[in-house]
């Protein structure tokens, strides 16, 4: 990319507010940078269910067809169905329409590989290298464009050949899903009825707005889920985030568990119950429960940077069948290398069928480890890339990794994270520790260090 030129690519795709800076005029110069990236077709489109997502797939569509290369239409469909119809389809690639957590004025594209994962690091510089060029080339004539109405189906049903559907069936489980207003409304509850569970739904119809409790499923707005799972005796309940592709969790007593002890659980139920063979990938603010429970099961873990397409890439690479991020995002190779609510759902419902004991307890069965997880805004990034360095040269730790951000330990068992958001104006910390005292105190501690900062160079 040349210098001084906008970088386009985030942590997660190409965001931006609708309208502002997410403007027609870049999104046509984008779509046919991705047309001549792809270099021929067929692409598959999807989109979310933001007020502006319908609009950006005309789009989308229009420039790809002009520039020659036949579109697949899937419609209002979840990333991770679309990520897996571009695999197993045939599709030369895919473009889902989506900002995902970000609030409903945002909106995005995500570029996805014939394999079904998000394009490389690499490559999207290689998109960004055509889009500030403006060295398109366009196919001769025009392409079509298809009307693809049966991938949900298609996807499901790969998702049920993957668990123990019969024995999930005979539990009869009760299972309640706040679908937040998007893409997962049109999808998990039919997978979870086609798995015999009781089904409460709220939030289920599909809205821009995200009136519920908005697209990011986290702690603080889950407490409809949380009374919900407790009023009707539900044995699990979950929660998605916009576009679908991650999942938090509540127990049967309406507990809300965080992406890293949910996705610890399947590590270890994976791992040793059901005896796959593999690494696991996941970030560098993982908790340190997923590589002691690898090491049980006579695994590793490999980490990366934050970010999925970080750790999807490195899945491929590494052949691994499972990949987690703390945010929710669980991914199962077996079906793809992605993150996907829905297909975690299903793991979920297997191994509470399984296991014969209720979530709260098999998640007692985890190491014991203290988390916290919280963000500032910040007007800039390179103000919270300097406030990183300001918290890197701070205090007297065991030692410090710059790999991502900085990750400070405070002891083997003890670390605090800061880095920039790839997706929002903000500084984003995480920490984890066996004592809560210890944990409390230095959270403390940085996040005055962080905000005295933050109103110096603000």
């Amino acid at each position: 990319m040349e210098k001084n030129k906008p970088k386009l690519f985030g942590t997660n795709g190409v965001r931006g507010i609708f309208g502002k800076d997410l403007t027609s005029e870049l999104l046509i110069e984008l779509c046919y940078s991705l047309a001549t990236y792809f270099g021929n077709g067929p692409i598959l489109i999807g989109y979310d269910g933001r007020k502006s997502s319908q609009i950006l797939s005309r789009l989308v569509c229009s420039v790809l067809n002009s520039a020659g290369l036949d579109v697949g239409n899937a419609g209002l469909v979840p990333t991770p169905c679309l990520q897996y119809a571009t695999k197993q389809l045939g599709y030369n690639g895919g473009i889902m329409i989506t900002a995902s957590h970000n609030p409903p004025e945002y909106n995005g594209l995500k570029a996805i590989a014939k394999d079904g994962v998000e394009i490389s690091r690499d490559n999207e510089l290689l998109v960004e290298g055509i889009y500030n060029s403006k060295e398109f080339f366009k196919i001769n004539g025009f392409g079509n464009l298809i009307e693809n109405e049966t991938i949900i189906d298609y996807y499901i049903n790969a998702i049920l050949s993957l668990v123990d559907s019969e024995k999930i069936r005979s539990k009869k489980l009760t299972l309640t899903i706040d679908a937040g207003n998007g893409a997962q409304a049109n999808v998990a509850p039919l997978l979870a009825r086609k798995l015999g569970c009781k089904v409460i739904v709220i939030n289920g119809n599909i809205d821009g707005d995200f009136p519920g409790r908005g697209p990011e499923p986290t702690k603080d707005n889950l407490q409809m889920l949380s009374n919900m799972v407790k009023c009707t005796l539900s044995d699990v309940g979950v929660a998605y985030d916009g576009d679908g592709d991650r999942s938090i969790f509540s127990d049967e007593r309406g507990i809300i568990h965080g992406g890293d002890r949910i996705g610890a659980l399947l590590v270890k139920h994976l791992l040793k119950t059901k005896r796959i063979k593999t690494d696991v990938v996941c970030p560098v603010n993982s908790s340190l429960m997923i590589s002691a429970l690898a090491r049980e099961a006579g695994s590793k873990v490999i980490y990366t940077k934050v970010g999925s397409v970080e750790v999807s890439r490195e899945m491929v690479r590494q052949g691994s069948l499972i990949g987690l991020e703390e945010n929710g995002g669980f991914m199962y190779g077996k079906l793809n290398q992605v993150r996907d609510g829905t297909m975690t759902t299903a793991l979920i419902l297997d191994m509470l069928a399984s296991s014969n004991q209720t979530l709260s307890e098999l998640l007692s069965t985890l190491p014991k480890m203290i988390q916290f997880k919280t963000k500032f805004k910040c007007p800039t990034r390179q103000i919270a890339e300097d406030i990183v360095k300001v918290c890197l040269k701070h205090g007297s730790p065991l030692k410090t990794e710059t790999y991502d951000g900085a990750k400070i330990w405070i002891d083997e068992e003890s670390w605090l994270m800061v880095r920039p958001s790839g997706t929002e104006p903000l500084i984003r910390m995480y920490a984890e520790s066996t004592d809560e005292d210890l944990l409390n105190s230095k959270v403390r501690e940085y996040s005055e260090l962080i905000r005295n900062e933050l109103a110096r160079l603000s």
